[in-house]
């Protein structure tokens, strides 16, 4: 009887050692392509989400790539007026770490609602749209990763500022936090180091407004963008950037960016914009991603990891403003172990 019951108990033995606990991890990834549960399937994840403005009802362009029920990362776009395109790197990085992410285009931009009326583009309305897009979505704290570049890191400060409660962590990637600063840096290190020829012409063209001279465009392209946008020659740009180019939505960029790409400058509603001082009320875990040869500087965007009380900083050592991009060899391992620790609850700040 006793030599029974010990091969009955070896043989229970045998059978479940074998058998492994399902880890969330590999649940995710199980299910990370599986669209079948989705009110998005039809659409291959893209839904217009309606949205209320001041001057009534439009809807803004999203597309989510993936399942991951607790890393969701909204992705908001630079510019103001550009589009999602600028993201679309991502396609080649993120869903074999089963990241969840979402493409959007803010209202003005090309793949949402283009209304033309001047007293939509400010910061205040943005956020506010940023957070109907959060509750269309159904992202909260347990999911809700926000990363905004450039433009979009503005509006993604502006939004955790107010609503950090709804996030789990924050991305601020190749923004300053302050536009008299960014304006500064342009002005005493940016421009001094083109070409002094160079810099003279774009200087003339911009004392006499001439910013749609072809010319301006020519060099600000040539000397300027492959030097501190994205760091390759103009015919090895990939098309996801020319795209959005393309599609920029001017008449936006211009009202709250201005006319120049050295500076916010003339009338430009961001002219003055600044956070500094409100970055130490953020408790969330932040990653700030700065480059080397960015048009913000990256001394200042490490100061910004500091400042808030859950930082980390990111330094692309290859890259500029696009160094999702041009240095894609620190920028995507960075990213992904900062959605990684966060998730796992082994985020430590530095």
């Amino acid at each position: 009887m006793k030599i029974r019951l010990i091969l009955s108990a070896l043989l229970t033995l045998f059978l479940f050692s074998g058998c492994k606990e399902n880890k969330p991890e590999d649940t995710t990834k199980a299910n990370y392509l599986d669209f079948s549960k989705r009110d998005d399937q039809a659409t291959g994840g893209i839904k217009m989400i309606p949205i209320t403005t001041p001057i009534g009802k439009f809807k803004v362009w999203t597309k989510r790539v993936g399942n991951n029920p607790r890393i969701k990362v909204l992705l908001l776009h630079g510019g103001p007026g550009v589009t999602h395109e600028f993201f679309e790197c991502f396609d080649g990085f993120l869903p074999q770490e089963s990241i969840e992410y979402i493409y959007y285009d803010q209202l003005g931009s090309y793949y949402s609602d283009q209304p033309n009326d001047n007293r939509l583009w400010t910061t205040e309305r943005f956020v506010e749209e940023v957070e109907q897009v959060r509750k269309a979505l159904k992202l909260d704290s347990s999911n809700f990763y926000l990363m905004g570049q450039s433009w979009g890191g503005i509006l993604a400060m502006e939004y955790a500022l107010k609503y950090q409660k709804n996030l789990k962590g924050l991305i601020i990637a190749n923004m300053m936090a302050s536009a008299p600063a960014y304006n500064k840096y342009a002005e005493e290190v940016l421009g001094p180091q083109l070409d002094p020829k160079v810099y003279a012409r774009i200087r003339e063209f911009e004392k006499n407004k001439d910013y749609t001279n072809p010319k301006y465009s020519e060099l600000l392209f040539q000397y300027y963008y492959t030097e501190h946008i994205l760091r390759k020659p103009l015919e090895e740009w990939p098309n996801s950037i020319t795209r959005s180019f393309k599609h920029i939505n001017s008449n936006v960029y211009v009202f709250m960016q201005g006319p120049s790409e050295l500076g916010i400058t003339g009338d430009a509603t961001l002219k003055n914009w600044d956070v500094t001082a409100r970055l130490k009320t953020l408790t969330v875990p932040t990653l700030v991603i700065g480059a080397k040869y960015d048009t913000m500087d990256p001394k200042h965007m490490e100061w910004i990891s500091n400042e808030v009380q859950n930082g980390r900083f990111l330094y692309c050592p290859n890259g500029s403003h696009c160094s999702q991009y041009d240095d894609q060899e620190h920028y995507f391992p960075g990213l992904i172990k900062f959605l990684k620790d966060v998730d796992t609850g082994n985020f430590g700040g530095k």
